[in-house]
């Protein structure tokens, strides 16, 4: 397989939200892998609409357009591919040891490093671009936490940065590393299917073997599903959580 072209990268200072500009450059009809990249986001967003607090500078902030060869089934397992990608970064580009916890947080020694957040779209008809096998243009956002020493008192104890955790990288350098991670396992995923990220996904995963609740469904979190689901034993059954904030339960 040929090397990817090297991918488009759009650079800001400060901006609402990377995940906004993709989509208007989606519009424009810019091509697959284009990257925003922003220094600090007056509206950042994780999951369920909260808020992505940063300092300029001191974060990877970055979307990145995906117009993926899936169907809309296998859509929400990009979200795990992209957990699997950010840890591998993390690990090879600043020497962390990172986990992840279902769905798409990154964490290292059990604080957040890093979160994703998926959007999509449908794409337009007469798109130049080319076809999707979905029908849709996803964002991909990531913030990973790279030089800050601190943080405000709500996310003191629930969050760290690589130098909090010891590393040490610039943010281009992880940039380049996210992105060539990405890209290989999209690669597989579009190739082979979830099996091989769900193999990787389980060798990184924080979840699995944990007493957590999620959306009023409480148990041991075992596995998750051919689908991305996380499978979560109640004591009588196996559930299929789609979606939702893990806790851990004591």
């Amino acid at each position: 397989m040929a090397p990817a072209a090297t991918p488009l990268i759009v650079r800001r200072d400060r901006v609402d939200s990377t995940q906004a500009i993709v989509f208007a450059l989606a519009a424009e009809g810019a091509a697959d892998r284009t990257v925003v990249v922003a220094d600090s986001q007056a509206a950042g967003r994780g999951r369920r609409g909260r808020v992505w607090h940063d300092e300029p500078g001191e974060s990877l902030l970055c979307s990145i357009l995906l117009r993926p060869r899936l169907t809309p089934a296998q859509l929400p397992t990009l979200s795990l591919t992209a957990g699997v990608a950010v840890a591998e970064a993390l690990a090879r580009a600043a020497g962390l040891a990172p986990r992840l916890k279902w769905p798409n947080d990154v964490l290292v020694d059990g604080r957040k490093i890093a979160g994703i957040l998926l959007e999509s779209r449908p794409a337009p008809p007469a798109s130049p671009a080319a076809p999707a096998a979905s029908g849709s243009i996803i964002a991909l956002g990531i913030g990973i936490n790279i030089a800050q020493r601190s943080f405000v008192p709500e996310l003191a104890g629930r969050a760290t940065s690589v130098r909090l955790a010891g590393g040490d990288v610039d943010r281009d350098t992880l940039l380049t590393a996210l992105l060539d991670a990405l890209d290989g396992w999209r690669a597989r995923l579009e190739g082979e299917g979830f099996a091989p990220v769900r193999e990787r996904w389980r060798a990184l995963a924080d979840t699995l073997g944990r007493r957590v609740s999620v959306d009023g469904v409480t148990g041991t979190a075992v596995d998750v599903d051919g689908d991305g689901a996380l499978l979560i034993d109640d004591g009588v059954a196996w559930r299929r959580v789609l979606g939702g904030v893990v806790s851990e339960v004591d």
